[in-house]
């Protein structure tokens, strides 16, 4: 079994074409919560309401932050998508946290973050473009098997 956490962006449905293409591989996948309302809320939504929006964030950073390390903590493979809207600092932290945990790393991005991550895909061990050419990756790595 390999395990395999899928971070990054989440407002697209990149998570679902990697998890229907490796459909029959023997991949167990985690990821962070994906609905952004429920992410962001859920530290007020448990711990309590919060006068000002920076502790209402922090708040919610922290509980996130649990699932994430252990996602990454379990995982045989992280995969980081760095989407085509907005700054998404986790994702990049979510990297760097990964790569010096040892994780095998797959960055998959479009071609024009190729400058802006370049440290970050110094750090992987493979950049990709496509979510299938993910795909492509985890079965080899899983049996050895070349795209045809």
């Amino acid at each position: 079994m390999l395990n395999v956490y899928l971070s990054g962006e989440i407002h697209t449905d990149w998570r679902d074409q990697i998890a229907q293409g490796a459909s029959g591989l023997n991949i167990d996948f985690s990821a962070p919560v994906t609905d952004h309302s429920a992410s962001d809320d859920c530290g007020v939504a448990i711990l309590g309401a919060e006068a000002e929006k920076f502790w209402h964030d922090h708040k919610g950073a922290k509980l996130n932050a649990i699932r994430t390390r252990q996602g990454i903590e379990e995982a045989d493979i992280v995969v980081v998508r760095f989407g085509d809207k907005y700054k998404q600092w986790n994702a990049a932290f979510d990297a760097g946290y990964a790569a010096a945990m040892d994780k095998s790393l797959i960055i998959l991005q479009p071609e024009e973050h190729d400058h802006a991550l370049k440290e970050v895909d110094a750090a992987a061990l493979a950049v990709a473009r496509t979510p299938e050419q993910v795909v492509q990756i985890l079965r080899y790595v899983l049996d050895g098997t070349l795209p045809k």
